[in-house]
């Protein structure tokens, strides 16, 4: 099975499952501006998803049923992100007058060079790179190869819900295509940016250069750590825990004794990852660092960063330079945006 399910025709809702969110997301384009005309996000019960692993796809369906009523958007067309860790990526060389089935079938050839577990456990796809090679008679091919099962857990999500899968793609991709969208709102000379997703349970660092990304890096680290803080200094049940969190109704020694420790190991984590980028690349420094995922909206985050770091930090937006639908709640989505990099990354898959 082809990890891409087809071309996307146009109205693809892009779907992103995450471990305690599921985000849905519709896009149209008027007079050459991107609109949002649909979008709802919904929490999902504790241990849905774990560390990317969908675990009970019954309460994620249920959930995205749910996020589909709320958003009524008027696409049932969808596309869904692969974890980037669960994606094997290669570049190879290869003829250029071949056809994509003869690609196809020599991949399949050569397959155990590429892939490390049996071809049929594997869903795969290809694209032609617009890289110049030296020799115009070859261009660079990127293959992208996942386990089925991690795909079709996702297409059944999709299909408990009413969803019709369109396009399997990868996080990291749907990210670099959200990147793109407001990338000309960043300062002049900004080539280098580092995206810091702070998940639930998982942190990835992402570099883009020149609007392509080009690292990627996960650590087991995330919001979740600072709920158990939160249980643990106040003797909470992790639900009373993660809902004070959310609504800031704590004790006035939160900052002090919880927020401040937890900052600190966060911007250590970032630290380590940034060095990791360098350490494995012709890099000694980025130039911007934008922060995405369900906690870049922590108080003081941004700015303890930028003091400990050294580069600027500002938050994700891909909305900045587009329209909403009367249905959509802008205060709402604005609070959200710097969680829907890869719904959007999706989402802009009806424009291929």
């Amino acid at each position: 099975m082809r990890m891409l399910y087809g071309k996307p025709n146009k109205g693809l809702v892009g779907v992103d499952i995450s471990s305690t969110s599921v985000k849905l997301l519709e896009l149209s384009v008027k007079n050459g501006r991107y609109w949002v005309e649909s979008y709802a996000l919904i929490p999902l019960q504790e241990n849905s998803v774990v560390e990317k692993n969908i675990l009970n796809p019954e309460a994620v369906g249920d959930a995205l049923e749910r996020v589909m009523n709320l958003a009524n958007p008027q696409s049932t067309n969808a596309a869904i992100a692969i974890p980037t860790s669960m994606v094997i990526h290669k570049i190879i060389e290869m003829d250029a007058d071949m056809t994509d089935d003869e690609r196809e079938v020599q991949i399949r050839m050569d397959a155990e060079q590429y892939i490390p577990f049996p071809l049929d456990e594997v869903s795969l796809d290809f694209e032609v790179l617009p890289d110049r090679l030296a020799n115009p008679a070859r261009v660079n091919v990127l293959l992208v190869a996942t386990r089925t099962e991690n795909v079709e857990t996702r297409v059944e999500v999709l299909e408990l819900a009413g969803l019709t899968p369109k396009v399997a793609d990868v996080e990291s991709y749907a990210m670099e295509r959200a990147f793109g969208v407001f990338a000309d709102t960043l300062p002049m000379g900004v080539n280098t940016v580092g995206i810091l997703d702070i998940g639930h349970t998982m942190t990835t660092l992402s570099v883009m250069q020149n609007g392509k990304i080009i690292y990627t890096r996960e650590q087991v680290f995330g919001g979740k750590q600072l709920t158990q803080d939160v249980q643990t200094r106040y003797g909470l049940s992790f639900e009373e825990a993660g809902r004070a969190k959310k609504e800031r109704s704590l004790p006035d020694d939160f900052d002090t004794e919880v927020l401040e420790p937890f900052l600190e190991a966060l911007v250590q984590q970032a630290a380590r990852s940034l060095q990791f980028f360098f350490s494995s690349s012709q890099f000694n420094e980025i130039d911007h660092i934008l922060l995405a995922g369900g906690n870049a909206n922590i108080p003081g985050l941004p700015k303890l960063l930028q003091q400990k770091l050294g580069y600027r930090v500002t938050t994700a937006n891909p909305f900045l330079q587009m329209g909403f639908s009367p249905q959509v709640d802008i205060k709402k989505i604005e609070n959200d945006a710097s969680s829907l990099m890869v719904a959007c990354g999706l989402a802009l898959r009806s424009f291929d």
